[in-house]
């Protein structure tokens, strides 16, 4: 791992989403990016010209300058390769924008800002950030322990050829000195399209993976079955697919009762990518 990016709106959860990715970029000896995304004063015909010119917007915007400038000096403080970027704009393409041009390894980012630019990512543009970005991202919720990750889970439905991305996981593991296991969930709303055992022994051949790193549970509904096993053996991270599209938007864009669990979950989310050849 290269870069990691945060986006910030300098909120509590916010910065609790740096604080996670301080610890990654120490352990993965990754530089770190620091995003705000300023919405500079928009003129309204019905006002006078000079109501975007007043001192007080040119206080605010210097208050931002200063407190981005704060944040990279205290993560610097503690041996942190760390960058300040100031960008204007709509806050999800800046963000997408940003990663792509300095292509970043990881996106961390608070699931909620209190009020700011970050409580809008986790409704519909959460899972746009998740799936358009072409990097890893991983979702801190507000809930979140404040703690190193040690214990990971890997959720796969087995059905697809993501040696990539376990490539990814395994790796970050062993940077993070993390354990990782590997989660399928049996539930009516996963069907499945070819045999268990032959996935569990090609990721046992190819990545030494112990059999009892690997389990099979199941559940109601698939959320419901990450959710209770996370809680049983407090998983510090959750990591998902993006190939797995029915199983991640049943996290993130799930509707009625099954989006409010997936935005009260309090296990950071970690989603990769596995791109086309």
């Amino acid at each position: 791992m290269r870069k990691i990016l945060v986006p910030t709106d300098f909120s509590e959860n916010a910065e609790k989403a740096l604080s996670f990715a301080i610890r990654i970029a120490d352990k993965t000896k990754a530089q770190l990016l620091m995003l705000f995304v300023y919405h500079p004063y928009i003129n309204d015909v019905a006002l006078p010209e000079y109501i975007g010119s007043l001192e007080i917007y040119k206080e605010l915007e210097a208050s931002y300058r200063e407190k981005l400038d704060e944040a990279v000096a205290l993560a610097r403080h503690r041996g942190i390769n760390a960058e300040g970027i100031w960008a204007t704009g709509g806050t999800q393409p800046a963000i997408l924008h940003t990663a792509r041009q300095n292509e970043v390894d990881l996106i961390v980012m608070g699931r909620t800002g209190q009020g700011g630019f970050l409580d809008k990512l986790l409704g519909s543009n959460s899972a746009s950030i998740a799936t358009e970005a072409d990097c890893a991202v991983l979702v801190i919720p507000p809930m979140a322990a404040d703690a190193d990750f040690n214990n990971i889970v890997y959720a796969t439905q087995l059905e697809f050829d993501k040696k990539p991305t376990l490539e990814q996981a395994i790796g970050l593991a062993r940077q993070l000195k993390a354990r990782i296991t590997f989660l399928k969930i049996n539930s009516d709303e996963q069907l499945d399209i070819q045999s268990d055992a032959q996935y569990i022994m090609e990721m046992k051949e190819s990545f030494g993976i112990a059999s009892e790193d690997i389990t099979i549970r199941n559940a109601q509904s698939v959320l419901r079955g990450l959710q209770a096993h996370c809680h049983q053996t407090r998983a510090d991270m959750l990591i998902l697919c993006r190939r797995d599209k029915d199983l991640l938007q049943t996290i993130l864009n799930g509707p009625g009762l099954t989006s409010k669990l997936a935005l009260a979950t309090d296990t950071p989310l970690l989603v990769y990518h596995l791109k086309d050849a």
